[in-house]
């Protein structure tokens, strides 16, 4: 078992342990492996061991991966998580599965004009800033409704749900309280009508926490791949 497999294994038991506590089903719960800066050939042991979904933040990093892997890893699922720029969103809609980072209707309404119609409709999570931190990107939780109503009436693309990223937290009742916020506001989205299925929400550090609350999918990066190292 190669050294990736091991981890990809470390943390799928992670996941099932935190279900069980929480009295949740595994099968509800989707592993998304964050890949930046990971080397192609690294991907393809998570491939190699089952790991489907992969998250990536760098456009063109993604792009020379996805052109990488087209012809030795079918059934991978792409999932672009960072924050977008208006002249970024042609690539994306044309090459990505899933968009977890919309946080404003202009990037929503350019995916869903550019997105190929030969295509499935581009899943969608909207971005919510539960934390208030102006560092971060994400609508306001007050901003959020009217948003997620003029997302959902696009063609092209099916809202699927929400994503946030908190700031970090050192005790399980803070790093429980923004992702239940987040899971409340899906909550009452769901009550005013919309279809939601999604919680992109929990990282390595706050597994558990995400699972507590409520997450369907969880984007792990360093648990899988060890830490990063960016250029300078």
């Amino acid at each position: 078992m190669s050294h990736i497999a091991e981890k990809l294994q470390a943390v799928t038991s992670q996941i099932v342990a935190a279900a069980r506590n929480a009295g949740r089903n595994t099968s509800e719960i989707a592993l998304l492996a964050v890949s930046k800066t990971i080397s192609p050939d690294v991907l393809m042991q998570a491939y190699a061991a089952g790991q489907r979904a992969f998250g990536e933040n760098y456009l063109q990093e993604a792009l020379d991966k996805i052109a990488a892997l087209k012809d030795c890893a079918p059934g991978i699922e792409w999932h672009f998580i960072g924050p977008i720029q208006s002249n970024k969103t042609r690539p994306i809609a044309e090459n990505f599965d899933w968009v977890h980072s919309v946080d404003r209707l202009k990037i929503a309404q350019r995916l869903s004009e550019q997105r190929p119609a030969d295509m499935p409709p581009l899943n969608i999570c909207i971005q919510v800033n539960v934390s208030g931190e102006a560092s971060k990107s994400g609508c306001s939780p007050q901003e959020l409704p009217a948003l997620a109503h003029a997302v959902a009436g696009l063609p092209g693309l099916r809202l699927r749900g929400l994503m946030t990223i908190p700031e970090p937290a050192s005790t399980d009742d803070e790093q429980r309280r923004p992702l239940r916020a987040l899971r409340e506001l899906a909550d009452r989205l769901r009550a005013d009508g919309l279809a939601l299925d999604t919680l992109s929400m929990g990282m390595s550090a706050d597994l558990d926490a995400a699972v507590a609350e409520g997450a369907t999918m969880v984007r792990i990066g360093t648990a899988i791949f060890g830490e990063r190292h960016y250029a300078k």
